[in-house]
C-alpha cells in the first residue's frame, strides 16, 4: 500500500500514525515482527533515521517492543491494541460529527444518514 505523506505535518508523526493503524486493523497481528527500519523506510521513501525516530516513539507508547538481534515486534497487549481502536474510532466519529454540524444538519439528521448508510453497507 502507498504512503502518503504531508508536509503540513512532521514526517515522523506520519509514519507513526500509518504503522499504529496498520497494527490496530490488523495488518500486524500481536507478537508479529515488523519489517527492518530499513525496508520500512525503502516502502514509504523516506530516511531511515525518521523511519527509526517513529519506530522508537511507537516503543515509547508500548506498542512495539525490540529484541536486541531480532528486531522490532507488536506488543501481544490486547487491551492496549483494544483501547487504541477505540481511541482511533472515537476520533473518527468526533470528526464526522463535527463536519456534519458545520453541514447545518442536527442530530436527529445526523443519526437518519448514519443509519441510512450503515442500511447500505448492510445490503
Amino acid at each position: 500500500m502507498t504512503w502518503h505523506l504531508d508536509n503540513d505535518r512532521p514526517i515522523y508523526l506520519q509514519l507513526m500514525e500509518r504503522i499504529q493503524m496498520d497494527i490496530i486493523s490488523g495488518k500486524y497481528g500481536p507478537g508479529d515482527k515488523l519489517p527492518s527500519v530499513r525496508d520500512l523506510a525503502l516502502e514509504a521513501s523516506v530516511n531511515p533515521n525518521t523511519m527509526q525516530k517513529a519506530l522508537a516513539e511507537l516503543e515509547r507508547v508500548g506498542l512495539v517492543y525490540s529484541q536486541r538481534t531480532a528486531g522490532r515486534f507488536i506488543t501481544e497487549d490486547e487491551e492496549l491494541m483494544k483501547n487504541l481502536k477505540r481511541e482511533q474510532a472515537a476520533q473518527y466519529l468526533e470528526e464526522f460529527f463535527t463536519n456534519m454540524r458545520h453541514l447545518g444538519l442536527q442530530d436527529e439528521e445526523i443519526r437518519t444518514l448514519f443509519e441510512e448508510a450503515m442500511e447500505g453497507e448492510r445490503e
